[in-house]
């Protein structure tokens, strides 16, 4: 037998077992606390209840044109999200993140085309707020909210009209990450009703035409990948494998500073950039953008080069 100075107090593995366990006990607690506390956080934001009155639509009735409300529906990127057809479709399924359905906006099963108001579709296109009043997942209303009377009107009525397409969807939903991601990060736009002022005065949309005016009103539709200042970077919230946004800004090195006002518009037009660059349509959709006029097309170009450069990556 050992001499007692080599053997190990009986009570020290008692007590370090004791200890184990009140630290896992401890850890397990604050998990606990902290997953109800996320929760609770991202729950109350999006179950947020937004009493939101649609203004009236005071657009001139020769303004309103289902032809311009089609158009409007695809450079503005309502057929990128909802599909050709209007029938809606997942756009990303990330368990990271969640599961985001841009919803069927005909009026076949599984639609919403046969219940909506005129209002429902101001509150939502415009406020990105459902007719119960809760903020719409990932509806980038907050681009929309600058569209003017003419040009909501427009595809209000052109909306109303589209054939009805059958397409019963899930709904969608944010994983417990994505639940904590929008809790840490409010730049994440889960939740574009959150950046709305409802009740503030509507913007003034410029004429339409080939100016800098009208090119600022176009470039609303790029702030949500590129950022409010087009200098791009990593678009909040995406999956980790997406891309950075390109900079928008002439800034010298980048595309906006080399190409010209024709290679400009031959790139939105064709995908291919005048280096021989495929644009990949899953992050940059070129072929509905491309479907601008030739006025839009200058009106953008000359909004964008008019910025100082930023940049590269500050959003």
């Amino acid at each position: 037998m050992l001499p007692s100075r080599f053997r190990s107090p009986p009570s020290q593995p008692r007590s370090f077992l004791r200890f184990a366990l009140r630290l896992l006990w401890a850890l397990a607690t604050l998990l606990l606390v902290g997953s109800i506390g996320v929760y609770w956080s991202s729950q109350s934001r999006i179950g947020r209840l937004y009493d939101v009155v649609p203004d009236r639509l005071f657009a001139e009735p020769d303004s309103v044109s289902i032809d311009r409300g089609r158009h409007v529906a695809t450079i503005r990127g309502c057929v990128e999200c909802h599909g050709a057809n209007l029938g809606g479709r997942v756009f990303l399924d990330d368990p990271m993140i969640g599961r985001f359905v841009a919803g069927n906006l005909t009026a076949g099963r599984g639609g919403i085309g046969a219940r909506y108001s005129e209002a429902d579709w101001i509150r939502a296109i415009r406020h990105g707020v459902r007719p119960s009043g809760r903020g719409l997942l990932v509806m980038p209303s907050d681009e929309y909210y600058h569209l003017s009377d003419a040009d909501l009107a427009s595809l209000v009525e052109y909306l109303k009209g589209v054939p009805a397409v059958n397409n019963e969807l899930p709904a969608s939903h944010v994983s417990p990450v994505g639940r904590a991601l929008i809790t840490i990060d409010r730049e994440i736009a889960i939740l574009p009703a959150e950046r709305i002022d409802h009740v503030g005065p509507r913007p003034v949309a410029p004429a339409v035409g080939a100016s800098i005016e009208y090119g600022r009103y176009l470039a609303t539709s790029c702030i949500g990948c590129h950022g409010a200042g087009l200098a791009g970077g990593r678009i909040p919230g995406v999956p980790p494998d997406w891309p950075a946004a390109s900079n928008l800004t002439p800034l010298a090195g980048t595309a906006l500073a080399r190409w010209s006002q024709a290679e400009f518009v031959r790139a939105l037009r064709s995908g291919a950039t005048p280096e021989g660059r495929k644009l990949d349509q899953r992050y940059m959709p070129w072929q509905v953008l491309g479907q601008m006029t030739d006025d839009e097309m200058q009106a953008l170009w000359m909004y964008l080069r008019s910025l100082p450069g930023k940049p590269t990556g500050t959003r």
